[in-house]
């Protein structure tokens, strides 16, 4: 009997199936090929997979979120490619203007997160000194007082964040949530060298200033009436205003006068960014 010799590499004698061979590598070979062109996109199903996963399943349904996450997708330094992913595992749709806020508060973060966006998405995580929170839309006024908290425009994360970050400069006791679209021009006092700005005379003149005469001039400033701001320092009218005289005359200033008014706002303003 005239045995059929074997095929080699194999023992049964069949032919193995076309593209084995393909799959057949020498023993301590690599078993995964090197990077393909098809890996960023691989990348992103996978991301996309997880961010589904994470919401159906509890971290995305939470308030709370990982930091080194958050701080992916603020980044200014993170590609658009990675920042899109970390989004995505965030639970926000491609494409979702996204606030960012600076939040300085006793109150627990996820409490705050809660309060500033009660319908989710919305995220936060403690970065550094300050509190992060992400989210789609807002209501500053459901935050409780003792809450600083400074607010980007919606839009790139990155942009947000680093608005967010300025804001909370000019808050005050009076003011302690602020908007940085609100600011405008003002904004541009956080860009100056500090020491030009302690250089300024009006801004040296308001750090003489005793903190009681400084609320006064606050309020009129804020205000821009001596009766109202009487009201809101349970004085009489004739009292503010010969504090604002007085004011006036320390700072060289004629507080009553448009010009006068605007100095003494800039120089305020200025003189609480030195102030921390």
């Amino acid at each position: 009997m005239i045995r059929r010799p074997r095929s080699p590499g194999t023992r049964s004698g069949r032919q193995p199936p076309i593209g084995a061979s393909s799959r057949i590598r020498p023993r301590g070979a690599a078993c995964r090929p090197g990077p393909g062109a098809l890996d960023e996109v691989l990348l992103d199903r996978l991301a996309i997979a997880v961010a589904a996963a994470v919401e159906r399943y509890g971290p995305a349904r939470t308030t709370m979120a990982d930091p080194a996450l958050v701080e992916l997708a603020i980044s200014a330094t993170t590609d658009e490619a990675a920042r899109g992913r970390a989004l995505r595992l965030l639970g926000f749709a491609a494409g979702l203007p996204v606030h960012a806020v600076a939040v300085r508060s006793g109150l627990p973060l996820d409490r705050v997160g809660t309060l500033l966006c009660p319908a989710r998405p919305v995220k936060a995580a403690p970065l550094g000194d300050v509190g992060v929170v992400l989210a789609a839309a807002l209501d500053p006024a459901r935050l409780p007082a003792g809450v600083r908290a400074g607010i980007g425009a919606p839009g790139g994360p990155e942009c947000s964040w680093r608005q967010a970050r300025t804001a909370p400069r000019f808050t005050s006791a009076r003011e302690p949530v602020v908007r940085h679209a609100d600011l405008g021009a003002l904004a541009l006092l956080a860009e100056l060298d500090e020491d030009t700005v302690r250089a300024n005379p009006d801004v040296a003149a308001i750090g003489r200033i005793d903190p009681e005469d400084l609320r006064t001039l606050d309020l009129y400033c804020a205000t821009g009436s001596l009766r109202r701001a009487a009201e809101l320092l349970h004085l009489h009218h004739s009292s503010v205003a010969r504090r604002i005289d007085q004011l006036g005359r320390g700072l060289g200033l004629e507080l009553t006068e448009p010009t006068g008014l605007t100095r003494a706002r800039l120089a305020l303003t200025a003189w609480r960014l030195l102030d921390g």
